[in-house]
């Protein structure tokens, strides 16, 4: 048999009796969880969900997990301190009735408890609560709950808040119908099966409530959605795929990214908010509202789908998510209700709208945001414009790594604090042997010693002049045309370095399998020179014409 899951109002709970079992822990709510629960009740005001249906909205309790021990008996697996917290609520609603009047409570008996029905019977009178503890603090969370109602003094309407406990409060109820219940109990309690919105949803897919006058094709049915549920979850599990559609990391039930995109009434305050939402969308349990639930998740997953396997709507859209742009959410909306080439039209103008604040000419390093802004956009708009290239900008890698903007030749003010000796030996390598200049710097370097730190500074000076000379003083050395985006752990597994260093260890970082984007790999390789190459200078030349290509390639997008 299959697991059952539904709603149950407080009301509905009545009819059962429940065992709570020795594994269980006592019950320890405190009058801050107990204040908490009366507060929520009190204040939630049921609606209608619309006008064509007397059905009402409703305040949800967490879920309580049971296991059938016969027809109207069963034991708790997980959520016992929140039943044992209703029926404390019910027995002091209903010493408001004379006896004769009063409403049947369901029964609570715990098994490492024998006097415990006779114990919950008697609150009302001065028995022992200290012969065990649960009853020490079951007495005090009643005690909390007069005293919440005695606060509220005579003008609190109690009928009202009776009707909203008993009639709009609803329990997630989830019948297991496996054997263990000390492993069910377990895979709860160490979190290997939350009940996650995602998981409740697929519930009520697969309730056979749903398939009504349809035995024969009952089964067949449930195995379809069953089937396709899978193969959309594990497509989400393509983290190249997930993470062009998010920014944040989640291992399990990718899934109910979907499902939060369809709820139109989310509640921050509310776990289950979803769950809450598909619930009412399968309140009158018919095969037609099940078809078109589902049809509609299959809409959301059909479409990113097409966006992933489509270049242009992948690394555009993937651009807008990265950066905050727009939600995934209003594009889907968007893309419904246009033509595709209009929707093209309508990415491009969002991306313009984001570049719109920005003077490239005038970005400067400390402008780190907008200059990353632009050089994810700059590497996105290359790698789309051959029409030959089949490649896909990784934004599973771009999210979770940490970026650095990258000085494309060293700077002097970054002079570093430790591993002098290091740094110099790094950079000596690429130092010619040939001019009277360069002669003349390899004898400092060799006359050097390591605590000198004056000695240093100046050295430092002089090698990065070195490098630097077929620049021109007057640049600005922080300005976009000598800036490149790059992983953190490259960047800083070098610091400062000179320019063929920093070329030489990208090579290898690159040979590697590293992640190294393709107009930094461009920079490094010396795309931008002309032939032949001055491999072991970043030159003004070089610098200007990567500028240009900056603005050629980003021209079409700038204002």
């Amino acid at each position: 048999m299959e697991n059952i899951l539904e709603l149950k109002t407080i009301g509905e709970l009545q009819e059962y009796d429940f065992f709570i079992p020795s594994y269980q822990r006592g019950y320890r709510w405190s009058s801050k969880e107990v204040v908490e629960l009366l507060n929520d009740i009190s204040n939630f005001t049921p609606r209608l969900i619309n006008e064509s249906s007397d059905e009402k909205t409703w305040y949800c309790l967490q879920p309580i997990v049971v296991k059938k021990i016969d027809d109207n008996k069963f034991e708790v697996i997980d959520g016992q301190q929140r039943l044992t917290t209703i029926y404390l609520i019910l027995y002091y609603l209903n010493q408001d009735f004379v006896e004769k009047r009063r409403d049947k409570l369901f029964e609570l008996d715990y098994e490492t408890r024998t006097d415990s029905k006779t114990f919950l019977n008697q609150l009302e009178e001065d028995v022992d609560n200290k012969s065990n503890v649960d009853f020490f603090y079951i007495t005090n969370a009643y005690k909390t709950i007069s005293n919440w109602f005695e606060e509220k003094g005579n003008n609190f309407d109690t009928g009202n808040f009776r009707s909203k406990f008993k009639f709009n409060s609803k329990v997630i109820w989830y019948l297991s119908n496996e054997n263990d219940s000390i492993s069910i109990f377990t895979r709860i309690n160490i979190g290997k099966i939350p009940l996650t919105n995602s998981e409740l949803i697929k519930a009520l897919f697969l309730n056979s409530s749903n398939f009504q006058n349809q035995e024969s094709k009952l089964r067949l049915r449930q195995l379809e959605i069953a089937t396709e549920w899978d193969n959309i979850e594990n497509s989400l599990q393509n983290d190249k795929f997930w993470f062009f559609l998010n920014q944040n990391s989640v291992s399990t039930n990718r899934i109910e990214f979907i499902f939060n995109l369809i709820n139109e009434e989310p509640d921050p305050n509310d776990n289950y908010d979803t769950f809450r939402y598909f619930s009412r969308k399968f309140s009158k349990g018919s095969n037609e509202e099940l078809t078109k639930n589902w049809k509609e998740v299959k809409r959301y997953f059909q479409r990113f789908s097409e966006w992933f396997n489509e270049r242009e709507l992948y690394h555009k859209i993937g651009f807008l998510i990265s950066t905050e742009s727009t939600s995934i959410k209003e594009l889907y909306k968007t893309s419904d209700n246009i033509s595709k080439s209009e929707f093209k039209g309508y990415l491009d103008s969002l991306i313009k709208n984001e570049l719109k604040n920005i003077d490239i000419n005038e970005l400067q390093y400390s402008d780190g945001k907008d200059v990353r802004k632009v050089l994810l956009l700059y590497n996105i708009l290359t790698m789309l414009a051959s029409s030959k290239d089949n490649s896909y900008f990784p934004f599973d890698l771009y999210k979770n790594e940490k970026w650095d903007l990258e000085h494309i030749t060293s700077v002097k003010d970054k002079i570093p604090d430790k591993n002098k000796k290091q740094w110099i030996e790094d950079a000596v390598v690429f130092i010619g042997n040939e001019t009277k200049e360069e002669k003349a710097l390899r004898k400092k370097i060799n006359e050097w010693k390591e605590e000198d730190e004056d000695g240093f500074k100046i050295l430092f000076d002089q090698i990065v002049t070195y490098f630097n000379a077929e620049l021109r003083e007057d640049d600005d050395i922080n300005d976009l045309s000598n800036l490149t985006l790059l992983d953190s752990g490259t960047n800083r597994s070098y610091k400062n370095a000179v320019f063929p260093f920093k070329r030489k260890t990208i090579i290898n970082r690159d040979k590697q399998g590293i992640f190294i984007p393709i107009c930094t790999k461009n920079v490094f390789l010396k795309y931008f020179s002309e032939y032949p190459p001055k491999i072991s200078f970043w030159s003004q030349e070089d610098r200007e014409n990567y500028e240009n290509d900056l603005h050629n390639v980003l021209n079409s997008y700038l204002a």
